[in-house]
């Protein structure tokens, strides 16, 4: 299985529902929250090409996007085989 991060907000609703659909899956992740490391922020946005919002989501070398590009794939039937890699 690939590795999964996650920049997150605790604040964030998109966040939860991201988080809620990966352990749904039994998938383990990395969440780096930009709320309380706040120094971790400009990684996630160079990371994320530009992305300033949280979720801010990567599968392997694969940058996602949020939450509703990671629900897309999963209703596409594109998420489980990006997990195995």
């Amino acid at each position: 299985m690939q590795p999964v991060e996650i920049y997150t907000s605790p604040l964030c609703g998109f966040c939860h529902a991201a988080k809620r659909l990966l352990k749904q899956k039994g998938v383990n992740f990395s969440e780096i929250d930009v709320l309380t490391d706040p120094n971790r922020k400009p990684e996630m946005i160079q990371r994320a090409n530009g992305g300033r919002t949280v979720p801010q989501i990567f599968i392997g070398d694969t940058h996602v996007g949020g939450c509703d590009e990671l629900h897309a794939l999963e209703r596409a039937g594109k998420l489980d085989p990006l997990l195995q890699g």
